[in-house]
């Protein structure tokens, strides 16, 4: 099983990795820079469709909360009725879910790759049209060692995360209970993880490698480009001149 992953995933991503740090110049941060937009570009169908339909539910979520308001009691006439929601908005509460679950071997394995490739001993999984440098220099810019824990990338990091997070938040209506009171369970919880998922971002920055982390940075401003746009064509969608 092992080397089935390492041929299919942690070989290739390795690979790609040299070689575009042979082409920047042995510059191992912008090496992961490129990579980032690469695999970026190469997810882009999926994280679309994960965005999208996160769109979706959250512009259901009022309707969600008055339901479970109005049969907070009847717990199958509930589950009917949700079910009957979703089905007439087209949308499903797995939808936003799956596509990110399908790129969590990528993730996997770029974690392997920032941890165990950042050094010269694995450049013997080289393929024989790679270039070998003969020498991974771990840089960014020339001073900032990637292979190492960085508590600033993950500063940044975090920062990037929460500024991601307060779009969703912010983008979110606002729901109103059923008795009146502001907030309501799901509102909470938006707010709680405004602050955990970077809380626990910088967590993770002080003993992952930080290559692994300026990936995280990249990809992070790349989703918030790209959530920029989707929620901006979904919120006004274009007529249809046909």
């Amino acid at each position: 099983m092992t080397y089935i992953w390492d041929l299919i995933l942690y070989q290739p991503l390795l690979n790609l990795l040299v070689a575009i740090y042979n082409l920047v110049g042995g510059d191992m941060g912008l090496a992961i820079i490129v990579l980032t937009i690469l695999l970026k570009i190469l997810l882009y169908p999926l994280s679309q469709r994960a965005l999208k339909s996160q769109r979706a539910l959250q512009k259901l979520q009022p309707k969600v909360e008055a339901l479970k308001a109005k049969y907070k009691d009847q717990k199958d006439k509930l589950a009917q009725e949700l079910m009957g929601l979703y089905k007439q908005e087209k949308v499903s509460p797995m939808s936003s879910c799956l596509p990110l679950l399908i790129q969590l071997p990528f993730l996997i394995a770029l974690y392997q790759v920032f941890r165990n490739g950042l050094n010269s001993s694995s450049l013997e999984m080289l393929y024989p049209f790679i270039h070998n440098p003969g020498y991974l220099a771990d840089t960014f810019l020339g001073w900032w060692h990637l292979a190492q824990a960085s508590w600033p990338l993950g500063l940044l990091t975090a920062a990037a995360q929460y500024w991601q997070s307060k779009m969703l938040t912010a983008s979110t209506p606002t729901i109103k209970p059923a008795d009146g009171q502001d907030g309501g369970l799901a509102a909470a919880m938006n707010k709680q993880m405004l602050y955990v998922l970077p809380g626990m971002t910088f967590f993770f920055s002080l003993t992952l490698p930080g290559g692994l982390i300026l990936y995280w940075l990249a990809n992070t401003i790349l989703t918030i480009g790209q959530q920029y746009i989707v929620f901006r064509r979904h919120d006004n969608p274009q007529p249809n001149l046909s």
